[in-house]
């Protein structure tokens, strides 16, 4: 098993290996290395992973995953499930409430634009990725935020359990059992995982966003409890 860091300097190598779209604009404006990735904040030893997409330009300026509008939800909900009261909103990055998960996106690039990156980026870096949440993250719960997020997890699973759950109206509050593959150094190793979906909580996804706090508070009332 290889170390944080050097997990994260091997994601950094493929960065730099060949090639891929990447917000140079954004980075250059926050003076951050377009090649080093954001790939995670929060504990590796909390009980629960938020797992999103990929960043954004708030995202790269801070070096942290969600820390834009809809990140501040999620942290929002991560203080309350910690300390029982409201943040106060005047503190963007809630520090104390990421005790209570690890962040972290199925990219850990800026994409140009807010377009997703293709699958074919995204299979470039889910070894990493898989990698961090099975050998390094000592949980076992995952909150996925929006549909690519949920699909990243659908290889992992029945495929008829996740068709399942997605059809259902309520798939916001159901649950899958996931079992992680990684494979490092040519050794495998596995890991179970429960994974419940959320809605994205960007502020343009207006049929959820006004529920979002609700519904995140509903999962870590269970999950941390």
């Amino acid at each position: 098993m290889r170390t944080i860091a050097e997990l994260i300097e091997a994601v950094r190598q493929e960065a730099i290996r060949a090639d891929f779209p990447v917000d140079l604009p954004v980075y250059e404006r926050a003076e951050r290395d377009p090649a080093t990735p954001v790939l995670f904040a929060g504990s590796l030893d909390a009980p629960v992973c938020i797992f999103g997409r990929d960043l954004g330009k708030d995202e790269v300026a801070v070096g942290e995953p969600l820390v834009g509008a809809g990140g501040r939800l999620v942290r929002a909900g991560l203080y309350e499930a910690k300390f029982g009261t409201p943040p106060n909103k005047t503190d963007k990055r809630i520090a104390e409430a990421l005790e209570v998960a690890l962040l972290t996106n199925t990219v850990p690039y800026k994409p140009p634009g807010n377009k997703a990156y293709s699958e074919a980026i995204k299979e470039r870096f889910r070894p990493f990725v898989v990698e961090l949440l099975v050998d390094h993250w000592g949980g076992h719960r995952v909150l996925s935020l929006g549909n690519e997020a949920f699909q990243w997890f659908a290889r992992y699973a029945d495929p008829a359990e996740v068709a399942a759950l997605w059809e259902r109206d309520d798939r916001y509050e159901g649950e899958i059992t996931c079992r992680l593959e990684a494979v490092v150094r040519g050794e495998t190793r596995e890991k179970s995982i429960i994974l419940g979906p959320l809605p994205h909580p960007s502020p343009l996804n207006a049929r959820w966003y006004g529920r979002f706090p609700q519904l995140i508070a509903k999962r870590l009332a269970a999950m941390t409890s």
